[in-house]
Formats: C-alpha cells, sequence, structure tokens
C-alpha cells in the first residue's frame, strides 16, 4: 500500500461493498500516531496551474520504489507553517487507476484533487486531519494534488477543471 496520509487502492474492486472494511487495512510501515515525516526542503517541486485558477508549488512525490517512503508520509505531520496556502504536493502514479486517501498522521486538514492522466480533475475533498476515512477518487486518475484546506473553495477550483501538468511528471 501507501503512505498514512495516503493510502493507494488499485483495482476495480474499490467501489465494491469490500470498499469499507478494506479502506481501513493497509500502511503497516507507518504506524498510527508515528511522529515521522518528509523533509519538504528536499523534495523535487514543480508547478501545478489549475487553469484558469490558480497555480501551486507542488512537492513530488513518486510511486516508483527509490521514493516510496516519500509517497507514504505524503503530508503526514506536517504544520500549517510548514506549508504555505500557495504550496501542495502532487503524488504521481504510474497509470490511471480508482485511488483512495486517508489522513493517519495528517495533522492539518487537506483539499485534494485526483487528475486523470489528460489533466481533468475527476473529484475533489476536503478531507479532516487525522480522518482515516477512505477518500476515494470515484473515477480513475493517475495523480492526486493535496493543498491546505479551504484553497479549493477560495479559488473555485471542482471536478471538470483542467490542470497543467508539467512534462517532467507526466512524460508529455
Amino acid at each position: 500500500m501507501t503512505r498514512g496520509g495516503f493510502k493507494h487502492m488499485a483495482g476495480r474492486w474499490l467501489m465494491t461493498s469490500a470498499f469499507p472494511i478494506l479502506s481501513m487495512l493497509g500502511c503497516a510501515e507507518v504506524a498510527r500516531n508515528s511522529t515521522e515525516k518528509n523533509d519538504l526542503s528536499k523534495l523535487e517541486t514543480v508547478p501545478i496551474e489549475i487553469v484558469g485558477r490558480t497555480t501551486y508549488t507542488s512537492y513530488v512525490a513518486r510511486q516508483e520504489a527509490e521514493n516510496g517512503r516519500v509517497v507514504q508520509l505524503g503530508l503526514m505531520n506536517t504544520t500549517e507553517d510548514e506549508l504555505p496556502e500557495d504550496h501542495g504536493m502532487i503524488f504521481v502514479f504510474p497509470y490511471d487507476d480508482l485511488r483512495s486517501f486517508w489522513m493517519r498522521n495528517t495533522i492539518i486538514p487537506l483539499d485534494i484533487a485526483y487528475i486523470r492522466s489528460d489533466g481533468v480533475i475527476v473529484k475533489t475533498y476536503t478531507m479532516e486531519a487525522l480522518n482515516e476515512m477512505g477518500y476515494p477518487s470515484i473515477e480513475a486518475a493517475q495523480y492526486a494534488l493535496e493543498v491546505r484546506a479551504g484553497q479549493f473553495a477560495k479559488w473555485g477550483i471542482h471536478a471538470g477543471d483542467r490542470v497543467t501538468l508539467p512534462a517532467s511528471i507526466s512524460g508529455g
């Protein structure tokens, strides 16, 4: 699976009746109440533009093995002081699939946008701090963008909006 503040559950079975039970599984690597966190100053950043709305400087979390711990930890234990309003984290996966994130050890509320490989936002949520309920993408997505809670409402960001993805993460 993946990080505490985020849990990836791939496969079409996500939306079945097993989802409520399965959403509580995973992330044995990061214990509940762990104080472990990413050093954001050491992560690659890219601009993520929500077309016609705003641009976020986003820390990159890739699923690849060498960066797996970054993905597992995501924004766990990150404070509001460490995450400016114009910053976020973009999670990069190898292909579109159903995704689900949770907020284990994530101490500030966050907005999340699930984004397809073509740059269209398919679902957004405002996620409650420390809430381990799963927030499913509903549709297949290749990316997930997390920013401080309230940002999407402030800028009017919602499903259907288009995101400009830099070639360094989109492969384009």
